[in-house]
Parts: C-alpha cells; structure tokens; sequence
C-alpha cells in the first residue's frame, strides 16, 4: 500500500482555522438546544438569561470575535491513517504552530502556563495543547480541535468505583459532581461521562463525550436510557442558566464506554459550559 504524505503548512492551516472557528461560531446543536430551553422554561429570568447566551452567540459570529473571554486550552482528538506522514518536522510540529497562529492571528486569549506548580509562566501562544491521538485504517488524518475553558474544566472528577457500585453508583457519582460544580461551570453545561479503561482513560473518554453532538445518543441503548434519565435529573437540580434558577442546568449528557478490569469501573465526568466549542476536519 502507499503512503499519502500531507504536507505540514495544511495541516497548520486547518489547525488554525478549527481553533479560530470553534471560538467564532457556536455549532448548530448547541444553538438548536439553546432555543429549544428558551422555549421550554417556565421562568421569565432563565429564559433572558438563555437570550442572552443566544445573542451574544450571534455578534460572535458576525463580528468574528470570541464567544467567551476564556478562548481555552487546545484540545485535539486525533484519528491519524496508517497509511500517512506529514512532511516538514512532523504532525505535532504542525499542529502547534496551527495552535500558535490561531490564537496569535484570531486575537484569542492565551491563557496555557509553562509550570503547572511553580513557575507559572504564560507560554504567550497558549502551546503546548493537549492531543489525543488513536491509529486508525487509511490514508486520512481527522481532527477535532476544541478549545477547553477553566472555568467547567476545574469542576470535573474522576472516581474509581468497585463493579458492586453499580450503574446506581454511577449514577449517584454524576449527579454528586454537577451538583457539587453548582453555578461554578456557566451552565446550561454539557455533561461527558467517561466510564471504564483505567484512571486515565475513563478522563479521556468523558472529555471526548463532550466533543459529541448534544443530540446523538450512545449505540448501545442502554447506556442512551441512562444519558437521558441523567439529563432529566440534572435538570430538577434547578441550578438553571448562569445558576439563576431553571429547568434548563444542563442541555446534554454524553456518554463514552471502554471494556476495564474485571476488579474496577472507572468514572469520570467532564463538565464544559454551554460555549462547548469544537469542530472537525478531515484531511
């Protein structure tokens, strides 16, 4: 079979157009839920709040500016063909010097420290980020950018529940952490779930739930009843939009599964505020 070799300048290029892009323009789910929940509330509070969001969305895209002030840490997940090479100093060369000029040329917050303890120097381009990659079959390289506020990303958790938990203490431990997050992540929030692998991978996979259109559901119908009865319970919360009150706390939970040990089951959950910024692009 040949190799298909891309050169690095394209795949630079879409980086920087898929940072720049997902802190322009909110994706048509989350708009679509957005308008959805503005119908469905009953207060008169939630509902301008709900406006608002909406109408800042819409200057966003038409002035070309940011949807929030907190423009993210890079997140990509990469699905990388076998069958490819990138020229010039590689893929992650690439990739950081998209990430550099999206936020340098777009204007966007840098907002990535060099030391996570000590230090704290700002790196002023927001690299490095955070990439995801799985090999697959092919001679394509897709990329889902995203660029990760603090404000949900500091109200995530991660728990290693026994098997004898139970979809019960799944359960228990999701609606402990949305409950525990409050008013803190900007809801109406989007919920990733990340359930099996191991300490690290159950993370990884919540993550990548929120990277999910809001509307699809898990293929495996049981876990898709579980994501909706989720969702209805976090709305009773009545923590609502901006924490004002409301039936609309979250406006979607996605869940993502691993095979795990037969001694653990991992849980995550990955919270990101209704500006749950990312698209996608094959190459």
């Amino acid at each position: 079979m040949s190799i298909r070799e891309i050169p690095a300048e394209r795949i630079t290029e879409a980086v920087k157009d898929l940072f720049m892009d997902c802190n322009y323009y909110i994706g048509d789910d989350i708009l679509g839920a957005l308008k959805a929940a503005r119908e469905n509330e009953d207060s008169q509070l939630a509902k301008d709040v709900l406006t608002q969001i909406i109408d800042n969305d819409a200057i966003a895209a038409k002035e070309r500016i940011p949807m929030c002030q907190d423009t993210g840490m890079a997140v990509l997940f990469v699905e990388y063909g076998d069958r490819v090479t990138v020229g010039g100093d590689g893929f992650r060369a690439a990739v950081e010097e998209g990430v550099r000029r999206a936020y340098t040329e777009g204007y966007l917050r840098k907002s990535v420290v060099d030391d996570p303890v000590f230090d704290r120097v700002n790196t002023k381009d927001n690299t490095p980020p955070v990439i995801h990659t799985e090999i697959v079959p092919g001679d394509a390289i897709r990329i889902t950018a995203g660029g990760k506020g603090f404000g949900s990303e500091n109200m995530s958790s991660v728990k290693m529940l026994t098997p004898s938990a139970g979809v019960e203490g799944v359960k228990k431990f999701v609606l402990d952490a949305v409950a525990y997050a409050g008013p803190n992540p900007c809801p109406p929030i989007v919920v990733g779930v990340g359930i099996g692998g191991t300490f690290e991978k159950a993370a990884e996979l919540a993550k990548k739930a929120t990277f999910r259109p809001i509307a699809s559901r898990h293929a495996d119908e049981r876990y898709a009843a579980l994501e909706e009865e989720l969702l209805s319970q976090i709305n009773k919360m009545n923590i609502g939009p901006a924490g004002l009150g409301g039936k609309t706390t979250a406006l979607g939970v996605n869940i993502e599964t691993y095979p795990t040990h037969i001694a653990g089951m991992p849980v995550a959950v990955n919270i990101c505020c209704h500006a749950c910024r990312h698209k996608s692009v094959t190459i």
